[in-house]
């Protein structure tokens, strides 16, 4: 057994300074029940530290991405050393532009070894092209059939690189998509990625519009674009659906518009958003743009570490937004893949959680299924 004493709880609603007791993998007590003795109990100091659910990271390239451009541009694969230093217990892995140099297999075994190593790792089957690419030729029997698989994507819309679907196939993937998580008891959503182009979030209201489906199965990632889709976003999260902020960016990304973390809660908030329906993601593996003096002059990947540079960032210049972000990087994104239990902690739930420094905000101890994976900065093997 282990007791977090003295900790400052987010899970992620804010709870103060509690005690936390993990026995078996979960989460046994919380607060004066927790607080227990004995030569079988592993006390662990919480104070001056913030006490947190475990990230739940909705999108990932694990086994790598890019491409754009030809295969030089690929970005590699993602240790779980990466996650595990960013405090993410929960990564989601995905294809993107690139599902023909990649395959949903080589992703499938990335999504494994990443649990192999501890941690409550997912996958969404799909890629940017409709129809989505499969691992049994069907959509629901990916997501009934094989445990990582919790839904499709990220399916490309208004997006030059995308395959252009029509509102009809877009209704047809997310109500297949649904099926599959009806019948699995978890997942199907489909990860939408939101490109560029001027159609923003126009042909998924479009899907839904005169079906029985429900604007949550189709949850738009990138939507910190443009103040034009953040104002379709906030509207999105009023009719009942999720929407994903990317943290992951560069200085020339948002000289070109980007929006960054914090100023696209800010903007979502302000155009009343339901901020229980907000997250955040790093799109770890995504490739982004370097320049110098103007001229494009390669690729570098996108990390994980962005969501723990968005905690810090938050404590140090937006400590209000403290409970919108940690709902935002927990909670939030679970409830938008439908998986029970994740991104929460409460008594006889999973103990996925981290502690980071209540000052810096930087991570120093994570936990998945009640086992360390880091301690004090440090990486625990075995």
């Amino acid at each position: 057994m282990t007791l977090i004493a003295g900790a400052d709880l987010y899970a992620p609603e804010p709870r103060g300074t509690t005690d936390l007791l993990v026995a078996g993998g979960r989460v046994a007590a919380l607060g004066a029940g927790a607080a227990v003795q004995g030569d079988a109990v592993e006390t662990v100091d919480g104070r001056g530290k913030l006490l947190l659910p475990g990230l739940v990271d909705a999108l990932t390239h694990p086994c790598g991405g890019g491409g754009e451009g030809g295969f030089a541009n690929r970005t590699a694969a993602i240790p779980a050393a990466d996650f595990i230093r960013a405090g993410v217990t929960a990564p989601v892995g995905a294809l993107g532009t690139d599902s023909i140099g990649r395959s949903l297999e080589v992703l499938y075994g990335s999504v494994m070894a990443l649990r192999g190593h501890g941690l409550r790792a997912f996958m969404l089957s799909g890629a940017y092209r409709v129809p989505a690419p499969t691992l049994t030729g069907d959509i629901a029997r990916d997501l009934v059939l094989i445990d990582p698989v919790v839904g499709i994507g990220e399916v490309a819309v208004a997006e030059h690189r995308g395959t252009q679907p029509t509102a009809q196939e877009l209704r047809r993937l997310a109500a297949e998509t649904r099926l599959g998580g009806t019948l699995k008891g978890c997942g199907g959503t489909v990860l939408v990625h939101v490109g560029e182009g001027a159609e923003r979030l126009a042909l998924l209201r479009e899907a839904i519009a005169g079906s029985d489906l429900p604007a949550g199965v189709l949850y738009p990632t990138h939507v910190n674009r443009s103040h034009a889709l953040l104002a379709e976003a906030a509207a999105w999260t009023r009719e009942g659906g999720f929407v994903d902020i990317t943290v992951s960016t560069t200085p020339e990304l948002i000289a070109a518009g980007d929006i960054t973390a914090l100023d696209a809660l800010a903007a979502l908030r302000e155009g009343d958003a339901d901020l229980s329906r907000i997250s955040f993601s790093s799109d770890a593996g995504g490739s982004l743009p370097l320049y110098r003096d103007g001229e494009l002059v390669g690729l570098q990947a996108a990390a994980p570490s962005a969501l723990n540079d968005l905690l810090a960032e938050t404590l140090q210049k937006a400590p209000d937004q403290l409970p919108a972000v940690i709902a935002g990087l927990t909670a939030n994104p679970a409830a938008a893949l439908r998986l029970p239990g994740v991104g929460r902690l409460l008594a006889g739930g999973p103990a996925d959680l981290l502690l980071a420094d209540a000052q810096s905000g930087r991570v120093t101890d994570v936990m998945a299924k009640g086992r360390w994976l880091m301690r004090d900065g440090e990486l625990v093997n075995g």
